[in-house]
């Protein structure tokens, strides 16, 4: 059978012909992933996007157009090359590279050890927050606060009253300042 027609069998239910084709290709899929970088992950990540371009290729093939090979070479660099551009966006980083906050205004005191350790404490954290009210501004304060209460970011702008997009980049702000500050330290 010819790619064109296992793909036609796969897509009416043929799991043999979708192995076939998954075989056949995987290879094109290992040289396609070398070819790129994906940045905090490695080869075997883009392998498996690949993977799922060619399996998508099984799926979406129309006969008439152009050949299989061609489609799957497609597919396959399309899922490849999306997954580069999506690990580049940063997107997700704050998310990935966060920095724990601590849980508010002098609740990071310890609740046992000695006297001269408590107030050590105490004084880290009066300076910690003081450096942070420095650094943000009222607004970032304010949203920030309420983050930690635990809102999420669709119920502070509805408090505030702004747009969703100006309370999440207010949080994130805030999160950079802080981690800033933290590194410093």
């Amino acid at each position: 059978m010819t790619d064109e027609q296992l793909a036609l069998a796969a897509q009416k239910g043929d799991s043999a012909a979708t192995r076939t084709l998954l075989e056949k290709y995987k290879n094109a899929v290992r040289g396609t992933a070398r070819s790129f970088f994906l940045e905090g992950g490695d080869t075997e990540d883009l392998v498996q996007e690949g993977m799922i371009g060619l399996y998508l290729a099984v799926t979406d093939y129309k006969e008439g157009g152009m050949s299989f090979k061609n489609f799957a070479y497609l597919c396959i660099r399309r899922r490849i090359m999306s997954a580069v551009r999506s690990a580049s966006r940063k997107k997700h980083s704050p998310l990935n590279e966060g920095v724990p906050l601590p849980d508010g205004e002098g609740k990071d005191i310890p609740a046992t050890g000695d006297p001269e350790s408590f107030l050590i404490a105490g004084e880290e954290a009066e300076e910690f927050w003081g450096k942070v009210r420095r650094a943000l501004s009222a607004s970032e304060y304010e949203t920030l606060v309420l983050y930690m209460e635990g809102l999420s970011v669709s119920d502070i702008a509805a408090r505030r009253g702004v747009p969703v997009k100006s309370a999440d980049n207010a949080v994130q702000r805030a999160k950079k300042k802080i981690a800033k500050i933290l590194s410093a330290r």
